[in-house]
């Protein structure tokens, strides 16, 4: 029995002792005061801009999304605080923690571009998706959209060949996608990833579905919390739809997941397509 047990240890050794090399962005004090304020039973509109207008380029960020034609005010905002009141106090604490995000990983040697956009596009398709299938509140399937995907940067900045397995994985139709990452790196991104979520404090529902995204036979267990199965269903399908926009012929993951998914959602295949219409229809709106 012991001699079986010996390699878990081992295992788990490599786990710990590996983990420890891997850097994990520490939540940023400004988004802690953040957190407090939108915490509170009502958050104060004031309080929040208070924050903000405490660093530049937070305000500076906040101004030009607000007057982005992504939101197509009629107002301009002139201040940080006329900003946080035409948005209101959900939107901008979700805007907020995606710029603190991207400030915060900034895996040097490269470009993120890419990453922020796909990231961007599945958080606003999450937000919208959760109206129709109301299994959380938009700022949380916002949060996890944006979040998903983070250990990727992070794993990047510490193994110089992880682009490398994170393209093969992606093209891998039929291991789970963590189990690539795992037997090159000890490691995957969904673990990693839901480490920072719990590090920085997001809501437990975001760091549990990170951890399971490519896990879909969780989209069959009754145990798990129903936010969570519902967030790894609606991303998968976000996901789909995204490569689509971006004109990728065919997506493992989809292809992996696509029954589960529309089982769990309640849906069939051509329901999925028309979802995925609608979200490219936002998409072309959005740019």
């Amino acid at each position: 029995m012991n001699h079986s047990a010996q390699p878990m240890v081992t295992d788990k050794q490599a786990v710990d002792s590996l983990l420890k090399t891997i850097r994990i962005p520490p939540r940023p004090s400004l988004l802690v005061e953040m957190q407090k304020e939108l915490n509170k039973n009502e958050p104060s509109a004031q309080g929040l801009a208070k924050i903000i207008a405490n660093d530049v380029s937070l305000a500076a960020s906040l101004l030009k999304l607000t007057n982005s034609s992504f939101f197509g005010l009629r107002l301009k905002a002139q201040s940080v605080d006329h900003a946080v009141g035409l948005i209101g106090t959900t939107q901008t604490g979700m805007l907020m923690t995606g710029i603190i995000a991207r400030q915060s990983i900034n895996a040097s040697a490269l470009s993120l571009g890419k990453f922020w956009d796909f990231s961007t596009k599945r958080a606003q398709a999450l937000s919208a998706m959760v109206k129709r299938f109301p299994v959380c509140s938009s700022d949380v399937a916002h949060t996890f959209g944006l979040f998903c995907d983070i250990g990727v940067p992070i794993l990047m900045e510490r193994f110089p060949d992880y682009a490398e397995t994170w393209k093969k994985a992606n093209n891998e139709f039929d291991l789970p996608l963590t189990q690539i990452e795992d037997n090159h790196h000890i490691t995957n991104h969904a673990s990693i990833g839901s480490l920072m979520a719990r590090t920085w404090g997001l809501p437990e529902q975001v760091s549990t579905a990170i951890l399971l995204h490519h896990d879909y036979s969780t989209l069959e267990d009754t145990a798990t919390e129903d936010s969570v199965r519902g967030l790894i269903a609606l991303s998968t399908l976000a996901e789909y739809a995204i490569q689509k926009y971006e004109g990728q012929e065919s997506s493992a993951e989809w292809f992996k997941a696509r029954e589960r998914v529309c089982q769990y959602l309640g849906i069939g295949l051509h329901d999925a397509e028309d979802w995925c219409e609608e979200l490219q229809d936002m998409f072309n709106h959005n740019h």
